[in-house]
Parts: structure tokens; sequence; C-alpha cells
């Protein structure tokens, strides 16, 4: 088990790269599976979950290479269509392969998925969809078998704008008989990311990026080759620790459309940005200013992930601020690690109140997700003293060798095992 020990209290300056997001690389990865081809994914990032899925390709068959942050996978031997428990455990989205493994076999067993504990993520709208597309479920011992005689397009409205049944839906889909039509569909970045990656390969879709996406059904798919977006929670990350030190930062390789809304609230609080294409300066507030409310929404609302590390900087605001959480029941875990490092932050609820605090002060605290996790950094690089953040496994599955990039901008930061 790792630690980060970070000594705080140093304005991070200088310049710094947003690598490929992990939200859009884990659909893609499971979705090489269905061209039975080979896969050629530029600025995929070194993460824990990447090395999760890249596991998961190789027990059905698939080759898969590394050089430098490009990844190259060949599906054309895989084989299998069980995805065996262990694996599944490590991380919640790993029910994508199912959508992949079903339309490329037409059979698939898996246990349910693991991931960080963020309260009730049922994959009950992934497995209605998969009904409707004409899928049989068999669900027992805490397993469940997909069998797909005769997968056809069906009209699927979600109850909820899911991201991950919006993809397993999409990867279902592609080689349906018909054209598939998905109402509510999920909007992110990631979505649309999904759907240029199988457009690449040979697929039929259409729409992401809005409400309806329609996914017409083809037979035969081919080689792709596909360069990742840019990460917008490690960008906002990158953002929260600037405004907490004082720094100055420069973000290369950014998408600022897809941060507008963390954006928007960050100039309440008193920062500036400048934008000039993927390129974006922040300068950050003399003062923190604080936010009457901060509600995560579906996007292109604030997103739920952005939601800890902003909280880490709130916690210096010079009044009092409130999140309402809209997505996740247990996302508030990091609070009590956070009041550990002298935070006054009451949870209600799906609601919390922050309010400011002249200084932080370092502290032992323990990272329970990967987002939490990512807070208690944030919060440790301004706090007095040092702070040891326990069990960074859980960073790891969201930032790729984060302490090497905050030490390059300044920060007094290490990892101990």
């Amino acid at each position: 088990m790792a630690r980060f020990l970070i000594d705080g209290g140093y304005p991070l300056e200088g310049e710094v790269r947003v690598h490929g997001a992990k939200n859009a690389v884990l659909p893609i990865l499971a979705a090489t599976v269905l061209n039975g081809g080979r896969n050629v994914i530029h600025d995929c990032p070194d993460l824990k979950d990447v090395q999760s899925s890249i596991a998961i390709l190789e027990f059905l068959g698939c080759n898969v290479h590394r050089e430098g942050s490009t990844l190259f996978v060949d599906s054309s031997r895989a084989i299998n269509e069980e995805i065996p428990e262990q694996l599944m455990r490590e991380m919640r989205s790993s029910v994508i392969f199912l959508g992949a493994i079903i339309s490329r076999f037409g059979k698939a067993v898996t246990s349910t998925p693991g991931g960080c504990e963020l309260g009730p993520r049922p994959i009950d709208l992934h497995l209605k969809a998969f009904r409707q597309l004409g899928i049989e479920i068999a669900e027992s011992h805490g397993y469940i078998t997909c069998t797909a005689d005769n997968l056809h397009a069906a009209s699927i409205h979600l109850d909820f704008p899911s991201v991950g049944a919006t993809e397993n839906i999409m990867l279902a889909a592609s080689r349906a008989k018909g054209t598939t039509v998905i109402t509510n569909a999920a909007k992110e970045p990631e979505i649309v990311d999904l759907q240029n990656y199988l457009n690449g390969t040979g697929a039929k879709i259409i729409g992401a990026g809005t409400s309806e996406i329609q996914i017409e059904g083809v037979g035969e798919f081919h080689d792709v080759e596909h360069t990742v977006i840019p990460d917008r929670i490690v960008a906002t990350t990158y953002l929260a620790c600037s405004a907490i030190t004082g720094g100055m930062v420069q973000l290369t390789n950014v998408e600022s459309s897809h941060i507008e809304a963390v954006l928007s609230i960050m100039r309440e609080c008193g920062s500036k940005f400048y934008i000039n294409g993927s390129t974006l300066i922040h300068i950050p507030p003399k003062k923190i200013l604080p936010i009457d409310c901060i509600r995560t929404q579906p996007y292109p609302g604030f997103p739920t992930d952005a939601q800890s590390p902003l909280m880490a900087v709130l916690t210096l605001a010079r009044g009092t601020s409130i999140f309402v959480e809209n997505i996740f029941e247990s996302r508030f875990k990091h609070v009590v690690e956070l009041a550990r490092m002298g935070a006054d932050i009451t949870v209600d609820g799906r609601m919390a109140v922050i309010r400011g605090v002249e200084r932080l002060s370092g502290a032992k605290v323990n990272a329970m997700d990967l987002r939490g996790g990512a807070a208690l950094v944030v919060a440790g690089l301004a706090a007095e003293g040092r702070t040891e953040v326990d069990d960074v496994g859980h960073v790891d599955r969201g930032y790729e060798r984060l302490e090497n990039h905050l030490t390059k901008l300044g920060a007094k930061i290490k990892r101990e095992q």
C-alpha cells in the first residue's frame, strides 16, 4: 500500500499537460473487442483502471502492448466470453465489457462489478436495455449470463441519462439488426469520443452529445487508429491545486468547452482564465470567494467527479459554500478526512455546508475513493506542515503519476510504500 507525503504551503507554478481521459479510454478499450482486428489508441494514460481493462482484454484472448502513451490492441484472436470475478471486482466500469462481448460473440458471462463505494449504482438500466435488444439474461449466485441468439434493434428510453448504460447500448447495438434509438441518452464528451472511435471501425452512429443517439447495426468492422480526448477531471484537479496554493498554472492539451461548468464556478471564486486553443492559463484568486450553492448534475452541468477537489478549495474560502450531490449518495466520504485537517464542513444527507477557515493543518488522512483522494492531495498542498495521504491506490485509478506532475509544478510531494 502506498501513501503520499505532502509538505504544504508552496504555490504551484508552471506548465502541465493533461493526459487522455480515463472515462473515455475505458469504454474504448472494451470496444476494441468488437472489430476483431487491430486497434491503435493514442494518449492512453497508464492508470490502474487501464491496467485492469488490459488484464480483461488479455484474459479474453487479445494481444495488448504499450509504446509510451500509445496502446496497441489486437482482438483478432479473442475467444473467451467470460470475465473472471477477480477482474470484475477491480472496477465498476468493467461492466462496459458486457455490451462489446455480447455484440462480438453473442454471449457474455460475468459477476457484478466492483469499484469505488459511492452508494448504489445498479446496472438495472444496462440489463433492461439489453433485454429490449433481444438479449436473454440469467442472474444466479452473483453471476450474470447474457445470451443473444437474436440481437435486434430497439427504441430504448433511459429513465436516467446513465453514461455506462448509454455506452453499453452503443456497443451492443453496433451489430444488431436495424437501427437502435436511445432517448434521454447521456451527453458527456466521453460518449462523443466513443462514437468517434466506433465510427472509425465502421460503425454507423449519430447523435452522441445530444439526448438522442441512433445506432445502425453493421456486419463488419475494420482496424482503427484513434486519439483519446483530454481528461476534464484531471484538468479540474490541476486547477484546484493552482487555486488553493495561489500559483499560476498553464494547462496544455485541455478542451476548455468540456469544463465550462467548472470554469464558471471558479470564476465566481475569483479565478481568471486565458484560453488559446488547447492551452489554458489559470490566474488564481488572491482571496477565494465562497459559492452559494453548487449542484452536481449530468453533463453539461457541474460534474460529480469535480465536487471533491473543488470542495477542498472552498475549505479556505472567505465565507460559506454549499454543495448538493445529485448523482451519488455516498460521495462525501472525504469530508471526515478534510475535517482532520481543520476544515469546517457539515453534511446533511446529500448536502454539504463548507464554512471557510483561515488555514488547514497537515494530518494523517486516508483516501476513501478516487476523487476523494484527489481532494486530500489538493488540501495537503495548502495545509501547514506535513500531510500523509494513505491508500493512494485509489488516486492511481484516475491520475497518471500525479506526484511527478505536481513536483514539476513546485509541490513538495513524494510517494512512499
